[in-house]
């Protein structure tokens, strides 16, 4: 039975997956949705010491206390800087434990880069200026219709959104690359429409040898617009960890 931790990405919450679980479970797996600091239901622990090792923190402290192995760790967008960093550390720790990382329209950063870096300047820009009238706490969420949601799924979308903590968006993220490329890495490319954020990881794994990469005809948000698909395709990744593990 393979065991699935999905971190959702900015503004997001455990909420976010409500859709994916379930399909997850019925085909006889452990499936675990964790919520990061800030945001959610968390959200009233929003401040400005929130960095990126709070977040680590907060996905390792749900693999220690459910006893997990065998794990297949799944990122949304910015939650690819936090399996990233969660994987180095495992690898260091408890080689062995993860099976599979999972990036789902997701940032893939190297070494010594930051959720930031891959971003357009005038992205950047913007991001910074609102957490500095924040007094460095937060940013507040876009509208749900840039993850390419309409209707019902757009607004079910925007009344759950919560700011993002700003302290970690331009943290470096130090790690041993080589030790994550030891591990197998599918990136799921969301690509009706395709979110401009995450261009220039599109571009970098079809680059880069070891990733497997599939497309969703989708946008950014499958977990809410495809989570059928976005779950069949999480299932095939189980199964790849599983042959490889044998």
């Amino acid at each position: 039975m393979t065991q699935f931790v999905l971190v959702h990405g900015a503004w997001h919450g455990a909420w976010c997956w409500v859709r994916v679980l379930p399909l997850l479970r019925a085909a006889g797996h452990a499936a675990h949705a964790v919520t990061l600091t800030g945001v959610g239901e968390r959200a009233h622990l929003l401040s400005a010491d929130i960095r990126l090792g709070t977040h680590f923190r907060d996905v390792l402290n749900l693999i220690a206390c459910e006893e997990l192995d065998d794990v297949v760790l799944v990122g949304h967008s910015y939650g690819g800087i936090v399996i990233t960093g969660v994987a180095a550390a495992l690898q260091r720790e408890r080689p062995g434990l993860l099976r599979h990382l999972v990036y789902v329209d997701a940032s893939a950063p190297h070494s010594g880069e930051s959720w930031s870096s891959p971003h357009r300047p005038e992205v950047v820009a913007a991001r910074v200026a609102a957490g500095r009238k924040s007094g460095g706490v937060s940013f507040p969420p876009p509208d749900a219709a840039v993850f390419g949601l309409t209707g019902a799924d757009r607004d079910w979308v925007n009344r759950r959104m919560t700011p993002q903590p700003f302290g970690l968006y331009q943290d470096p993220l130090e790690f041993d690359e080589a030790a994550v490329a030891r591990l197998p890495r599918t990136f799921i490319d969301c690509i009706e429409p395709a979110f401009p954020n995450i261009a220039a990881m599109r571009l970098r794994v079809r680059a880069e040898p070891g990733w497997r990469v599939i497309e969703l005809a989708t946008g950014h948000d499958a977990m809410v617009s495809a989570p059928r698909e976005l779950a069949t395709a999480l299932l095939g990744c189980a199964a790849g960890a599983a042959r490889e593990a044998r």
